[in-house]
């Protein structure tokens, strides 16, 4: 990460390059991000708009891996291709127009085929952080998978053809912290409030000055007097409660109103989830071993924590929403919330270090700073389990999830599958469908696909226009839908390789004549 204490003139020139995308990720996502090296198999004109879009943002490197010249249908729909380049090796041409793009980035090239290097060289993929590739026959696809599995690198699949595509993503475990939900909820602590915030509230004098949490704290204290002590959760208590402050306002006063308000969303946060407790309970949690990632570690520090010392509830994140008051009042209440999470953070820290103790594992194993995150973090932890895509090819039976969307009608898994058959006709018959004669493809391709939906028990046959659809392309990319596919690509590596946003999970498919698109989990 980039130390916060450097003020170099070249840092500060950085900082403003990429400000906007720092908002996003911040500056250790930046860091991750310039530190990552990608992979490309195949230069076609989806593979050079992914890596567009990750060399403007100043992913570290780049590599291209083509073994192919180029052709003047190249020229037509790859932008980062010129008619003086035609017979040149592609991977070279398109490496030296997209390095253009961003000087602080690197970038390679390889004039060879990826089945070469998976012969002969197979730990060349052992480099890269992500490896991206686009066009590939079945057999090479499935040979790459497999690598790319054992060697535990995230991997996406994308197609382009016609109006169609597809993004897959290959990954055996993805671990986020940091998800910036669409909405995020905020941790009060209004119904079990640590010790020093209720000392802080119950000595507040109500006026108009003061923070709607303490409003609602001295109307939901009497409220849960008068009915046994209990807090409100149906609807009819809740609007009870909204009446008792209403009833209570002399004018319109902006506290109140927000207090108002916030009773709907304020309640039953700091509590564990179903999906928490899944991560919780999963064995990589329970079951420690010196090769754990930090982390499993600190995840099973908070479950303890949560479990032993903080009365079943998650460490406090020590995040206020804006309220309307006097700043004064407002600080105040915000420094209790920070100083309790620094101590909830602290002590899941100790466990940490206790943890990595135990496992014989350096204690710089885990930062302090990675516990506070975690802490700060920890309703929103995700864990992603992928599938290899080799298996969707033969073992298909392993995916009933495919089947429940085939016999969906107007699913775009249709597509998938049609994109999906038309790779095992390139294999199969060593050219693209509808490259030498469309009519009598369309009879093939959609004989290949009979097969493949018979293995699967899918007894409703593609549709006899989106096979006429894929077949009268011969394979072709229209660089508008390879350009939004692109931006769609570059978006959900970037997720991957900052460890930010959940990425899709982990099929996302495309149709450019209706304009849908949707996500599967395969």
């Amino acid at each position: 990460m980039s130390s916060p204490m450097s003020k170099s003139p070249e840092l500060s020139d950085k900082s403003k390059k990429y400000d906007r995308q720092i908002r996003l990720w911040g500056e250790h996502g930046q860091s991750l991000l310039e530190n990552a090296n990608v992979c490309l198999i195949n230069a076609t004109a989806l593979g050079c708009e992914i890596l567009k879009c990750l060399i403007l943002p100043g992913v570290g490197g780049f590599t291209i891996v083509d073994g192919n010249v180029v052709t003047d249908e190249d020229v037509g729909t790859n932008f980062f291709l010129e008619p003086t380049y035609v017979g040149l090796p592609k991977a070279k041409c398109c490496m030296q127009l997209l390095r253009e793009l961003n000087p602080d980035v690197n970038g390679d090239y390889i004039d060879e085929s990826c089945d070469n290097i998976l012969l002969n060289r197979p730990d060349f993929f052992e480099n890269f952080s992500v490896i991206v590739a686009s066009s590939l026959n079945e057999k090479t696809l499935l040979n790459l998978s497999r690598k790319l599995w054992d060697l535990n690198i995230p991997f996406f699949y994308c197609r382009s053809v016609g109006f169609f595509g597809s993004i897959r993503l290959q990954i055996k475990e993805h671990t986020i912290v940091e998800t910036h939900p669409d909405n995020p909820q905020y941790d009060l602590r209004l119904e079990k409030p640590f010790q020093s915030l209720k000392q802080h509230l119950d000595a507040a004098t109500l006026s108009p000055k003061m923070p709607w949490l303490v409003v609602l704290y001295k109307f939901l204290q009497e409220w849960s007097k008068n009915n046994d002590g209990k807090m409100p959760k149906t609807y009819k208590e809740k609007s009870e409660l909204r009446e008792k402050i209403r009833n209570a306002m002399e004018k319109d006063e902006e506290n109140y109103e927000e207090a108002i308000k916030a009773i709907n969303s304020v309640f039953g946060h700091g509590q564990v989830s179903s999906s928490l407790l899944k991560i919780f309970n999963d064995d990589a949690c329970n079951n420690l071993t010196k090769s754990s990632t930090p982390f499993w570690i600190i995840v099973r520090a908070i479950k303890e924590f949560i479990n032993d010392d903080n009365d079943d509830m998650l460490p406090l994140p020590g995040i206020l929403p804006d309220m309307t008051a006097d700043s004064g009042s407002y600080i105040a209440l915000q420094n209790l919330y920070r100083h309790q999470a620094m101590i909830d953070a602290g002590n899941v820290y100790r466990r940490c270090q206790e943890l990595l103790k135990e496992l014989g594992m350096p204690s710089d194993t885990v930062t302090e700073k990675s516990a506070r995150l975690f802490c700060k973090e920890t309703i929103g932890l995700t864990v992603i389990r992928g599938s290899k895509i080799c298996d969707e090819y033969e073992k298909p039976n392993r995916f009933p999830s495919i089947v429940q969307e085939l016999e969906t009608p107007g699913s775009l898994m249709e597509h998938y599958m049609a994109l999906t058959a038309l790779e095992k006709f390139t294999s199969e018959h060593g050219y693209t469908a509808g490259e030498c004669n469309v009519e009598v493809d369309i009879a093939r391709l959609k004989s290949l696909a009979g097969k493949m939906l018979t293995e699967l028990c899918v007894h409703n046959p593609l549709s006899d226009d989106l096979v006429h659809e894929l077949c009268r392309y011969g394979g072709i990319e229209l660089h508008s839908v390879a350009a939004f596919l692109g931006g769609c690509a570059a978006q959900e590596i970037i997720k991957v390789i900052t460890e930010q946003y959940k990425p899709i999970d982990n099929c996302f498919v495309y149709n450019g004549i209706t304009t849908e698109s949707a996500t599967f989990k395969l």
